[in-house]
């Protein structure tokens, strides 16, 4: 059966993880999620990520993040924004801040896909993938 959101459904895993204090996370491997995985790692959301082969296919192992206790949770929120049926994008003007700054706004834009930070500093715009606090 095809997805029709596969980043959708990674974030979902990512959320439903968190919540059930998992270690990691398994997705089907893409180079978007490669590159959301990277960016998730970089702002110290995850505690890394590797590519594992899983028979035929490769799979993405995303290492979940907790405090000093499982309780406490450094993702607090992750939501998709740009979906296929309705998709965002934001000039280099408009760029969403998420929870005024202390979150994070994940961009694809033509330089790659990179934070709003990254972003207002290449001075770019493009699709907003998702928003992650």
């Amino acid at each position: 059966m095809s997805m029709s959101d596969p980043i959708a459904d990674m974030l979902t895993r990512i959320r439903n993880g968190n919540v059930a204090k998992h270690d990691f996370i398994e997705v089907p491997n893409s180079t978007m999620k490669l590159a959301i995985a990277n960016i998730l790692a970089k702002e110290g959301y995850v505690k890394g990520y590797k590519e594992v082969k899983a028979g035929d296919f490769v799979n993405l192992r995303i290492e979940l993040k907790y405090g000093e206790s499982k309780n406490e949770k450094v993702i607090s929120g992750i939501k998709r924004i740009s979906k296929p049926g309705l998709r965002v994008y934001a000039n280099k003007d408009e760029l969403p801040k998420v929870l005024g700054g202390l979150g994070t706004a994940i961009i694809s834009t033509n330089k790659g896909v990179v934070t709003d930070k990254e972003a207002r500093e290449l001075n770019v715009g493009g699709e907003v993938i998702a928003f992650v606090w």
